[in-house]
């Protein structure tokens, strides 16, 4: 598949708040992490809980030396900041370094490797707003600026195969209905999101934010 290197790729999302809401007197919260991952590859479970969590009220910054997830998938150096402003705002910011994953090497499909990225997002008085970047992706062909939810389907070995996974890069979740909270992922991998030999999940990079501290 086509590589891009050497690329910086930021977008930004604003989750707005029902006006009843925006009168509560409540402290903003905030939390992030480096990654996660629960797979499931050739038959054995590999795991590994949020790495490097940040949260406000708990642990406001965290580090982590590079984190193997099975054979196939590894998170490099990286960093954590939950930071609660003067103005009672929250933000946060992760910086990771060298993910890479070949899980779907073992079918055929691409070692998808990541040199750098940052997830982040802040609060307002009526809303949060997430951020991401990506910095030298290889394996997948990513758009110079990618819009929400942008979604790369990595096809099966043969034609009619179910997708061998799903990526999706600046994901972001907003509840329904919206309460000015949302959680921003740099890039999620899905595993035969159909059904097939391998499954699971893979978060490069995530930010939660929401302004009222539910």
């Amino acid at each position: 598949m086509a590589r891009a290197k050497g690329v910086l790729l930021a977008a930004l999302c604003l989750a707005a708040v029902p006006v009843t809401a925006q009168a509560q007197e409540v402290t903003a919260t905030g939390s992030g992490s480096i990654g996660a991952a629960d797979v499931t590859v050739e038959g054995e479970q590999n795991r590994a809980d949020p790495i490097a969590p940040c949260a406000l009220g708990a642990t406001a910054e965290n580090r982590a030396d590079p984190v193997f997830v099975g054979p196939t998938t590894k998170f490099g150096l990286g960093t954590t900041k939950c930071v609660r402003n003067a103005d009672g705002t929250a933000s946060v910011q992760v910086e990771g370094s060298r993910f890479e994953t070949s899980a779907l090497r073992l079918y055929g499909g691409p070692r998808i490797t990541v040199r750098t990225y940052q997830a982040g997002c802040t609060t307002t008085k009526n809303g949060s707003s997430g951020s991401m970047q990506l910095g030298a992706v290889s394996g997948i062909t990513v758009p110079e600026n990618i819009p929400v939810n942008y979604t790369i389907p990595v096809p099966g070995r043969a034609e009619g195969d179910p997708p061998m996974a799903d990526i999706v890069l600046n994901e972001v979740i907003v509840p329904h209905p919206a309460d000015g909270s949302l959680v921003t992922h740099a890039m999620h991998i899905k595993l035969f999101p159909q059904g097939g030999p391998a499954s699971g999940d893979i978060y490069v990079g995530t930010a939660a934010c929401d302004p009222f501290g539910k």
